[in-house]
């Protein structure tokens, strides 16, 4: 891709989901993401009632009446997207591809980070961890993110999720908030998921396109795998190989629906074509509720 093409395209995403950002979602991400710890904040004289635990015998000492710490919500969190960069991102039949509508999402949660005053990186994975962005804050590093996310090529082409959390699990030791995006097309990663969202506050984004689940009578296709490069010639006029596709289809899909609830890891599911707007609100407010 040409700079100038590339700049384009990071500067038309900006101006599309910092809006989203600024008028949507930031409050609600707010909410929805509170921080998790608490921070020293000051000291006052005791009050009748305080925590006894709360006293700061140092400065009681000093003034000879006693004072206690003060402590408030620790809101500076960090927010790691972890995102799937393999072959099937190459898919999409209704406007965008899979990788396109990941990056816009990536965006959306990037700036209303920012915008909550958070540090956000990136770790980019296929079937090995392929590149690693540090937590910053800024718009410069936004849009390194985007420009990351619009330019990168991917080594590998198959996806193995398990290997993007257990790298994540080792290199963020301070616990955070995770955004998972993929479509969930990966070998076991049930014990990696489990360890990670033990640690972190992990949020799995489902990506899908509707030909995923189902497909139109149109006679004889040929259908390639984009990650492994695997020919298949399919008769869709076969109202029986229709079904068979869509009976699998929902398998898959409720299977990953139970591992995800089972290990407790909040889930969302996007798809290409389609406004990701009252999804992601309602992952924001379904979670402030619990809160």
């Amino acid at each position: 891709m040409e700079t100038l093409d590339l700049l384009k395209q990071v500067r038309a995403i900006e101006i599309r989901t910092k809006g989203l950002s600024n008028q949507i979602f930031s409050g609600e991400y707010h909410s929805a993401f509170k921080g998790r710890g608490m921070a020293f904040s000051e000291v006052r004289e005791y009050i009748p009632g305080d925590d006894i635990r709360n006293i700061d015998w140092n400065v009681t000492a000093r003034f000879n009446h006693p004072y206690v710490k003060v402590f408030e919500e620790e809101r500076e969190l960090t927010v790691m997207l972890l995102v799937d960069i393999s072959g099937s991102g190459d898919f999409g039949t209704t406007r965008q591809f899979k990788r396109e509508l990941i990056t816009e999402l990536c965006a959306v949660l990037a700036f209303s980070a920012i915008q909550n005053n958070d540090k956000t990186g990136v770790i980019l994975f296929s079937d090995k961890v392929e590149k690693f962005i540090p937590p910053k804050k800024g718009r410069s590093h936004i849009l390194r993110i985007i420009k990351e996310l619009l330019e990168y090529k991917s080594e590998g082409k198959s996806t193995d999720i398990g290997v993007g959390l257990k790298y994540f699990s080792n290199m963020v030791k301070k616990r955070c908030i995770a955004f998972l995006i993929s479509d969930f097309k990966s070998p076991d990663y049930s014990e990696a998921l489990k360890v990670a969202s033990r640690k972190h506050d992990l949020v799995a984004i489902r990506i899908g396109d509707q030909r995923e689940r189902s497909f139109p009578d149109v006679g004889l296709i040929q259908f390639a795998d984009t990650e492994s490069g695997e020919k298949l010639l399919v008769d869709t006029s076969d109202s029986r190989v229709r079904m068979a596709f869509e009976n699998r289809s929902k398998e898959i899909e409720s299977a990953t629906t139970e591992l995800l609830n089972r290990s407790g890891v909040d889930h969302v599911r996007i798809m290409t074509g389609e406004s990701y707007v009252n999804p992601l609100l309602h992952l924001f407010k379904r979670r402030d509720k619990r809160a």
